[in-house]
């Protein structure tokens, strides 16, 4: 026997399926309303609504391919190698964990936890480049326009389209720095869109305030 939603279990879902929709991912200055990419040969998976949000996805790639950057070029000893590894897992963490809360303030609040961690990141990987006398590449580099055309898909029901890290330092810090960035513009649209919707209707506790007095004015 099927469940019985009932109208507010069905309002949450609603809310949940339009922030889904509202993320974007973009490229090249242009914006792409779309959030839900699966490859075109892969069946689509049933996942939780968050793994469809271009931030989350682009947060994992990036939490993977760090993983794999510091290893490769950060003593594993230090300080920095365990903070940058840190700060890629909380950024999709805390989008997963504030896309399953049910109040939408503590959404906003781990949205915005999410997009401290993506800034200390790119900040991280600034320090990488400049600390080595390396060039941080304009936006207008062709190879950045390269990397700015990367489109993450669920590849298989548990892999994404996780590009190859490249062998040159500068190369890599360059590609992931640009990607921290990609993710940094979809994190803001995520928080802008969710400060949007709080406005328009409250949080949880505005809404059960609302709900009760309706219910005693009622039944009173």
């Amino acid at each position: 026997m099927r469940p019985i939603l009932t109208q507010k279990m069905i309002k949450y879902k609603r809310f949940r399926r339009g922030v889904a929709q509202l993320v974007e991912h973009t490229a090249g200055g242009r914006v792409v309303a779309r959030s839900n990419r699966v490859a075109p040969t892969m069946e689509k998976t049933a996942r939780p609504g968050y793994e469809y949000l271009s931030a989350y996805m682009l947060g994992k790639v990036i939490q993977d391919l760090t993983v794999e950057f510091c290893n490769r070029y950060i003593d594993r000893r230090s300080r920095t190698h365990d903070q940058m590894v840190q700060a890629a897992r909380s950024n999709c963490q805390n989008v997963a964990e504030g896309y399953s809360n049910p109040s939408l303030k503590g959404y906003l609040k781990l949205a915005g936890i999410a997009y401290g961690s993506n800034e200390e990141l790119t900040k991280d990987y600034q320090d990488f480049l400049r600390q080595r006398k390396l060039p941080i590449w304009d936006k207008n580099d062709l190879k950045v326009r390269e990397f700015r055309g990367f489109r993450v898909v669920w590849k298989t029901p548990t892999s994404l389209n996780t590009p190859t890290l490249p062998k040159k330092p500068v190369e890599a810090a360059n590609m992931l720095l640009t990607f921290c960035n990609l993710d940094g513009f979809l994190l803001k649209r995520l928080l802008a869109s969710l400060m949007e919707k709080h406005e328009k209707e409250g949080g949880l506790t505005e809404k059960m305030y609302r709900r009760r007095t309706q219910y005693r004015k009622n039944h009173g």
